[in-house]
């Protein structure tokens, strides 16, 4: 299988097993959202909780230039680790929110 082929098939069934998760308070809906096209993948709370709306972006997952780019991870798993469990290069794995300065002392690619 292709490499990206692969990447994508990863990142969209980690996202879709994360999607099933629902909170535990509110009226708040899992959107599990694929842009395909310009490989963006996210997974966003929408709803209310009591009198507070929300909408948070609970992780999101870039693919760019052949790396999987966790551009943010508000779960308490370690999406990366899994990852490499799944077949993908630490190499080829960036930590996006982390500054690019201090990537470097991470166990995977800096960009």
């Amino acid at each position: 299988m292709e490499k990206l082929t692969k990447y994508r098939q990863i990142v969209q069934e980690a996202l879709l097993e994360h999607g099933k998760q629902k909170n535990a308070y509110g009226d708040v809906e899992v959107e599990t959202i694929f842009d395909k096209e310009r490989d963006h993948y996210q997974i966003v709370y929408v709803g209310w909780e009591e009198k507070n709306w929300i909408h948070s972006c609970v992780l999101h997952i870039d693919i760019k230039d052949g790396k999987i780019w966790i551009q943010w991870n508000g779960t308490e798993d370690d999406i990366a680790a899994d990852f490499v469990e799944q077949g993908v290069s630490k190499e080829d794995i960036v930590i996006g929110f982390h500054h690019p300065s201090m990537r470097k002392f991470t166990k995977y690619a800096v960009g």
